[in-house]
């Protein structure tokens, strides 16, 4: 899953930073369940961030049905800071930890 998110955010966007994280194993839900993506794109130029969001959404299509969460880190090359935030710790179970 790690490596489709990152083909289709390169094909789209064709940025000049891309990283795609698994970040499952901080969640409760198991593997390939919570990714990150940090994308450096120009095509992100007068976008607000709400727009910047939905065209990732619509560029990964279904593929947004096949996980359960993703934080999405997206700039200009004039926002890049070289580093995107640390992804908080997972403060809540799941109804998976229920059973």
């Amino acid at each position: 899953m790690q490596q489709k998110i990152y083909q289709v955010l390169q094909q789209q966007f064709q940025p000049t930073q891309l990283e795609v994280l698994d970040e499952s194993h901080m969640h409760s839900r198991g593997a390939e369940s919570h990714f990150k993506a940090i994308v450096v794109s120009e095509a992100f130029a007068g976008l607000s961030r709400v727009r910047r969001h939905q065209a990732v959404y619509a560029a990964l299509g279904e593929l947004m049905t096949q996980f359960h969460a993703l934080a999405l880190h997206l700039y200009t090359e004039q926002e890049w800071q070289g580093q995107a935030p640390a992804s908080p710790t997972c403060k809540g179970g799941s109804l998976h930890d229920l059973k």
